[in-house]
C-alpha cells in the first residue's frame, strides 16, 4: 500500500447528506480516524441539510456531476474506498480505472430498499462488506455470497452524549420541563418505518389513565409525514400529553435526554424495523432507559429488564404496561439508568467500535496490491 508518511486516505461515499444516524456516525469514526493516520473525505449527491454535521471535521464534496465525481476519484489518490447504499457508485468507480480496495457498507434496514446497492458491483469486487448489527448480517447475507461480512456497531461519543449533573443542564431551553410530570422521549424522523402512529396510539391510552406524563416528539421537520402527524395529533385532542419539538439542535440533544432522566422518564420506540438505532445508545448512555419492541437488533442495543423494557410486536397495550412499570418504580429506574451508562461505555463508545474498523482498513490496505 503507498503511504504518505503512513497517513491512509479514504473516501466515503454515500448518496444522502443527512442529519441521521448514519452521517453522525461517521462524523465520529472520522475524528477517530485521523488520530489513527486514517484521513476521510466524503462525497454525496444530495444535501439534506447535514452538510453542517461533517464540515468541520473533513472535506466534503457535494455533486451529481458524474465527469466530476470520476475526477475527484482519479485525482485523490485514494488508499480505499467506502461505498454506503449507493449502487451507482460502482459505476462511477469503474469509469474512474480505480484500482484500490473497495469496501461496502449496507445500512438499509430493508431487503427491497437494499437490494438495488447490492445487486450489481459492476465488475468491482469489494474486499468486505462493513454492517453495524448482526441483524443486518443476516439480512446481506441474503444478497451477496461470496464477500466477507463484517459487523461493526455505531459508534458515540461519550465526551459529548453523557449523563449531565443537575447544574450542567441548560433548563431554560426547549424542551421546558414541567413541574410533576414524567416524560417519555419520542425521537426520530415522522415517516412510516418509525411508526409514529403507534406512539399516538400509547398517548392516546396513557392520557385516559394518568395525568402525570408529557411525551416529547422530538424531530420531524424535514419528514415525509409530517402534515398527516400534524392533523392526526391535533384531531386525536393529544395536543395537551404531547408537545412536539420538530428542530432541536444537535448540541441540545443531551440536555432533552437529561431532563428526560432527571423526570424519572425514559424513551419510547415504536419503529417497525432499524439496522441499528442510535437513537438508543444516546439515550443509554445519557442515562435514560428505554422502551422498544422485542425485535432484533434491539435485542443487540437493549437487554430487557436490565437497560430498558421491550414489548411484543407492535403491541400498544404491552407498551403501555412496560413504560408504566419504569415510570412508577424509581428505583428500578436508577438501576436501569446507571446499567445504561456502562453498557454503552462497554460495547459502544467511538474508541470501542472505531477500532475495529481502523484494523479492518489497515488489513485491507496491507492486502491491496502495492502497484497503481
Amino acid at each position: 500500500m503507498k503511504t504518505r508518511g503512513n497517513i491512509m486516505k479514504v473516501l466515503v461515499i454515500w448518496r444522502l447528506l443527512t442529519v441521521g444516524g448514519v452521517n453522525a456516525g461517521w462524523r465520529n469514526r472520522s475524528i477517530y480516524f485521523k488520530k489513527h493516520g486514517i484521513d476521510t473525505e466524503f462525497l454525496y449527491t444530495t444535501d439534506h441539510g447535514g452538510l453542517h454535521i461533517m464540515e468541520d471535521v473533513a472535506p466534503v464534496y457535494l455533486t451529481k456531476d458524474e465527469q466530476e465525481i470520476i475526477k475527484i476519484i482519479q485525482y485523490n489518490n485514494y488508499d480505499a474506498i467506502i461505498v454506503v447504499d449507493t449502487g451507482a457508485a460502482f459505476k462511477w468507480i469503474k469509469k474512474a480505472k480505480y484500482q484500490g480496495p473497495v469496501l461496502v457498507e449496507a445500512r438499509t434496514p430493508e431487503l427491497i430498499k437494499l437490494r438495488p446497492h447490492l445487486k450489481s458491483f459492476r465488475g468491482i469486487e469489494p474486499k468486505a462488506i462493513i454492517v453495524p448489527s448482526h441483524y443486518q448480517k443476516r439480512l446481506v447475507s441474503i444478497l451477496t455470497d461470496g464477500i466477507p461480512i463484517h459487523v461493526i456497531y455505531n459508534g458515540i461519543d461519550t465526551s459529548f452524549y453523557r449523563a449531565l449533573a443537575y447544574e450542567e443542564i441548560n433548563l431554560n431551553s426547549d424542551p421546558i420541563l414541567p413541574n410533576g410530570k414524567k416524560i417519555i422521549g419520542w425521537i426520530g424522523r415522522l415517516d412510516k418505518r418509525k411508526n409514529w402512529q403507534m406512539l399516538l396510539e400509547v398517548a392516546k391510552l396513557m392520557k385516559n389513565q394518568r395525568d402525570d406524563i408529557e411525551f416529547w416528539v422530538i424531530g420531524g421537520a424535514q419528514s415525509v409525514q409530517r402534515e398527516e402527524f400534524a392533523a392526526k395529533w391535533q384531531e386525536e385532542q393529544l395536543t395537551d400529553i404531547v408537545k412536539w419539538f420538530p428542530v432541536i439542535p444537535y448540541q441540545q440533544m443531551p440536555h432533552v435526554y437529561a431532563k428526560i432522566r432527571q423526570s424519572g422518564g425514559c424513551t419510547l420506540a415504536t419503529t417497525k424495523t432499524e439496522s441499528f438505532g442510535n437513537t438508543f445508545i444516546e439515550s443509554m448512555v445519557c442515562g435514560v432507559p428505554v422502551v422498544a419492541s422485542n425485535m432484533m437488533p434491539v435485542t443487540e442495543l437493549v437487554v430487557h429488564g436490565e437497560h430498558g423494557l421491550l414489548f411484543r410486536g407492535q403491541n400498544v397495550e404491552d407498551a403501555v404496561k412496560q413504560l408504566r412499570t419504569i415510570l412508577d418504580d424509581p428505583i428500578l429506574h436508577e438501576q436501569m439508568s446507571t446499567a445504561a451508562i456502562e453498557r454503552v461505555h462497554e460495547k459502544f463508545a467511538i474508541e470501542v467500535v472505531a477500532e475495529q474498523y481502523v484494523h479492518l482498513l489497515k488489513k485491507i490496505g496491507r492486502m491491496a496490491t502495492p502497484m497503481r
